[in-house]
């Protein structure tokens, strides 16, 4: 089921001219960078964040 919605809403994103499909992950989740290399994402950037908490 996630697959088809990425699949639907990546088509969708193309159809209206759109150039690029960008999201994040969490470094802790394998199983979700599977799934997004699957789908044709590519690990491009290096992320930063700083708790406050």
């Amino acid at each position: 089921m996630g697959e088809a919605l990425f699949r639907h809403a990546i088509e969708l994103a193309k159809e209206h001219g759109c150039g690029l499909v960008q999201l994040t992950t969490d470094k802790k989740r394998p199983d979700a960078h599977r799934f997004y290399d699957r789908l044709g994402f590519v690990a491009s950037h290096e992320g930063m964040k700083l708790s406050l908490t």
